[in-house]
């Protein structure tokens, strides 16, 4: 599993990063999916070898502007590219007023379809052929979402060895009993094919979450999770200052969740614009706070894989379920 951050910053854009969106795919893949669309985020893919062309579903996490006025941009691009696929949107009850109302107004048609799916519906859906998808609400100023992504099915490998002692010799039967079918083998033997496959391996899961002030809300979820992504909008200090009005999460908050939740990779976004990144060319003063201030008070409190996403900065959750940052 892949998952490529377009957009990192909270709010507004900065110098050196968008407003939110997350691309997200198994890996090998021809379709992708991306949760959130700020604006600026169809400018984003051209930087990527990710098409809308290619783009299934869309999540939207919550309707604040940073999270969703690149929709109906990205929407109209994908039209004029000549886009006939139909494209599915989750979202909250309110943005498909909100994405009908702008196209009314702006006279926007598209040549394809928009499956406009509840997110009461995920659960029963299949939205995704390679993906379960599930949402978790949480606490924000509106309504907002947490979306978990979990591996549909999991490739078994054949037991080489059972399959040898049996007597049963290698060719088309082994793919076939690969695929879980049952087979018949010249010598009218009936073979099940579940006899001779290895147990499966785990499905990976990988949580994004959106604007949210009480991460706890995902313990449960983020319990057997492999990635959790959440905002981390500001450090404690910072937060205390700020006060809870903006309802937003610190480094600290989530760090202590990820670690009671034992999620072995975090990986932090939606960082206000007041923290620095000197590692991408935003101006350096020791007088003010840098996305190393993030980085150490999560580091206080989390043991695990840690990560500060970087706008364009790509992840594989490999088999094995640990995360890598990809060149």
């Amino acid at each position: 599993m892949e998952i490529q951050f377009l957009g990192t910053s909270s709010g507004v854009p900065t110098r050196s990063r968008n407003m939110t969106a997350i691309a997200i795919r198994t890996r090998g893949a021809r379709h992708w999916s991306l949760v959130d669309c700020a604006e600026g985020t169809q400018h984003r893919l051209l930087r990527t070898n990710l098409s809308p062309m290619s783009l299934r579903a869309i999540f939207i996490t919550h309707l604040h502007g940073d999270h969703c006025y690149g929709l109906p941009g990205l929407l109209a691009s994908a039209g004029m590219l000549g886009r006939t696929e139909p494209l599915s949107i989750v979202g909250p009850p309110p943005l498909r007023g909100m994405i009908e109302c702008i196209m009314e107004a702006s006279q926007l048609t598209l040549p394809y379809p928009i499956d406009w799916v509840a997110i009461d519906a995920l659960a029963h859906s299949d939205l995704l052929p390679d993906l379960r998808v599930r949402a978790t609400r949480l606490s924000h100023r509106i309504d907002s979402y947490a979306y978990s992504f979990t591996e549909a099915a999991v490739a078994r490998k054949l037991d080489i060895d059972k399959l040898k002692a049996g007597g049963i010799p290698s060719g088309p039967a082994w793919g076939e009993i690969q695929q879980g079918r049952n087979v018949v083998l010249d010598d009218g033997r009936a073979v099940v094919a579940e006899q001779f496959l290895l147990p499966p391996r785990r499905s990976r899961k990988v949580i994004i979450g959106g604007d949210n002030d009480t991460p706890e809300l995902l313990a449960r979820e983020a319990a057997g999770a492999d990635v959790l992504v959440h905002e981390a909008t500001y450090t404690e200090a910072i937060l205390r200052k700020v006060g809870p009005g903006p309802q937003h999460s610190s480094a600290a908050m989530v760090a202590r969740v990820a670690q009671r939740a034992q999620v072995p990779n975090l990986i932090l976004t939606h960082f206000s614009p007041r923290y620095l990144d000197p590692r991408q060319g935003d101006e350096e003063n020791i007088s003010v706070l840098t996305l190393d201030d993030i980085e150490r008070e999560a580091r206080a409190h989390y043991t695990g894989t840690l990560a500060l996403a970087r706008d364009f900065a790509s992840y594989e959750l490999r088999k094995d379920g640990s995360l890598h940052l990809l060149p």
